[in-house]
């Protein structure tokens, strides 16, 4: 889950490199989120939307978007001296699914980006994240004109287990980012920490 790296810094603590995923559904933020936090130019894979694409990816609510990712993302942000996340941004649609296995691996958790105004875009990821015990936490990107909602709101409707973190944000600012992925990290830590008990008890 955690990967660590001999090469230490000027006060000689060890380097911690933690591999985090960005998913939710098409069109949902997660680009956006990893090009905001990303103290490195990202790695993007986006493709130009096609007709063809126009069969299979709903579009509905973001007409707006022109360009979906085919691959992933990727980006790095340093949380402190001695941590650094590796960001590794999922493609939404169905059609790409047989990348997330892939991409897991070895992931100490996930955000699962939502927008409020097609909720149910993120069922996926929810139940993806929730089958294969991998922390998670649910970041509700806020979209300007949307419906507020509340934390608890957001968590009952998508019928969350109790204590699977749910925030808002705004992916498009690099602080409200870098929130996230913080709670992310802590949450994280707990569940791992919780199940090494219980293997040992």
């Amino acid at each position: 889950m955690v990967s660590e790296h001999p090469d230490t810094t000027d006060d000689d603590t060890t380097a911690l490199a933690l591999k985090i995923l960005v998913a939710g559904g098409f069109g949902v933020g997660k680009t956006t989120l990893v090009g905001a936090v990303s103290e490195i130019k990202p790695l993007r894979t986006e493709e130009l939307l096609s007709e063809a694409g126009q069969s299979v990816d709903d579009t509905e609510g973001v007409d707006h978007k022109v360009t979906t990712t085919v691959a992933m993302d990727f980006g790095r942000i340093t949380i402190r001296s001695g941590l650094s996340l590796y960001l590794f941004g999922t493609p939404g649609q169905d059609r790409f699914w047989f990348l997330w296995d892939e991409l897991s691996q070895g992931a100490l958790g996930a955000v699962v980006l939502a927008d409020t105004r097609r909720l149910e875009d993120c069922f996926p990821a929810v139940d993806y994240f929730e089958h294969r015990h991998i922390p998670f936490v649910v970041a509700v990107n806020c979209f300007t004109g949307a419906r507020a909602y509340g934390a608890q709101d957001v968590s009952r409707a998508l019928d969350l287990d109790q204590g699977t973190p749910v925030v808002l944000c705004d992916a498009r600012d690099r602080d409200s980012g870098k929130e996230v992925l913080i709670r992310l990290v802590e949450y994280a830590g707990r569940m791992h920490t919780a199940r090494l008990l219980n293997s040992v008890g």
